[in-house]
């Protein structure tokens, strides 16, 4: 049994505009342990997913069907106090504005202790050694006269640390990071992810990681997700993702990752922007920025399935993808290839093909 499942989850948002789908059908899972990566172009639905699982979807937004299982109980299903007892402790979420997610009025080490107090029964002393011990290992220093500093004191990578201490101030068996490394420079996001990795094995925490960088997801999952416009286009093993990326809007989002000296003046980019939830186009929702696109793709709306059986899923670590390619629905097919570059540091793979991700 894994340790969540979501299946065919949709939440849609009530707008003067029109129902916004922003969550359409969407199923997967996580095991214990494991770092699961969820990636794709802002709008895609990643942070509504997110929030879902905890069930902190508001107004005007509303879960409208599936299941969200976490240890084999729905928590569509729990009451609102069955919910606040797992939340925070069980599953807890890396937001990703520290600001934020930090309470200006409160000392940084009175929020983590409020959460140990509450979930952990510990009392104050105790809870105040516990917070102390967690600021020491997400490395902020003075960790004990920090304690009693507001967030505005912090800086923006501190205030980051700040906030996965208290995400793991109560062991959660899941933590969810949302963009955990937003606002934060190049050197301090590799150390805050190089962070999330070294403590979800010191607490054998499982990860559900949000990004739109393919670059991080590389670095910490074993499995990662592509959404698009609501809906999963492809899920693989990272390494297969990589090095057989299957659907055109993958290949897109890896054409675009910079390289260590690539001398193009400009990156590579995918066409257009992401669609209109409120009515999205008919048949495949990526087909208007799709360079592979037929006229069949405009009529048909492809199923994610396994790119060698063309069937459902029958294991986490199958390669599946939406694509009409997978069921013979495209004449002309996916012109592309996958190149492994050698640097010194290690092997990148990139996308060439037709002259439209090279």
């Amino acid at each position: 049994m894994a340790l969540l499942e979501v299946e065919d989850l949709t939440v849609e948002f009530y707008t003067q505009e029109g129902v916004v789908t922003a969550v359409d059908g969407l199923s997967y899972s996580i095991e214990r342990g494991e770092k699961f990566g969820v990636v794709g172009e802002s709008g895609a639905g990643k942070s509504v997913t997110a929030l879902s699982l905890m069930r902190l979807i508001e107004r005007p937004g509303r879960i409208t069907s599936g299941e969200i299982r976490f240890k084999d109980r729905n928590v569509l299903e729990m009451t609102e106090t069955e919910v606040r007892s797992i939340r925070g402790s069980e599953i807890a979420m890396v937001f990703q504005d520290a600001q934020t997610a930090l309470n200006p009025v409160y000392t940084v080490g009175e929020q983590i202790s409020e959460a140990i107090r509450y979930h952990l029964g510990y009392d104050d002393r105790e809870a105040k050694e516990r917070t102390i011990e967690l600021l020491d290992t997400v490395n902020i220093p003075e960790a004990k006269a920090r304690y009693s500093d507001y967030p505005h004191e912090f800086s923006g990578g501190m205030q980051q640390r700040a906030v996965i201490a208290m995400a793991l101030s109560c062991d959660p068996e899941l933590l969810i990071c949302d963009e955990p490394t937003t606002a934060l420079d190049v050197t301090i996001e590799a150390q805050i992810l190089a962070e999330i990795e070294e403590l979800a094995e010191e607490f054998d925490t499982a990860i559900q990681l949000i990004t739109h960088d393919l670059g991080v997801i590389a670095e910490l999952c074993d499995r990662v997700m592509v959404m698009y416009a609501g809906k999963p286009v492809e899920k693989a093993p990272v390494e297969e993702l990589y090095y057989d990326p299957k659907h055109p809007y993958t290949v897109g989002l890896m054409s675009s990752i910079p390289r260590v000296g690539d001398d193009r003046d400009r990156l590579q980019t995918i066409p257009g922007t992401m669609p209109d939830l409120v009515e999205l186009p008919p048949g495949c929702s990526f087909h208007p920025r799709c360079p592979f696109a037929e006229e069949s793709c405009s009529r048909t709306e492809p199923s994610l399935i396994d790119v060698e059986t063309d069937e459902g899923a029958t294991s986490p670590d199958d390669h599946l993808a939406a694509c009409l390619e997978y069921t013979d629905g495209l004449t002309g097919g996916l012109e592309y290839e996958v190149v492994v570059e050698q640097t010194d540091a290690e092997e990148k793979p990139h996308q060439t093909g037709d002259g439209r991700d090279d």
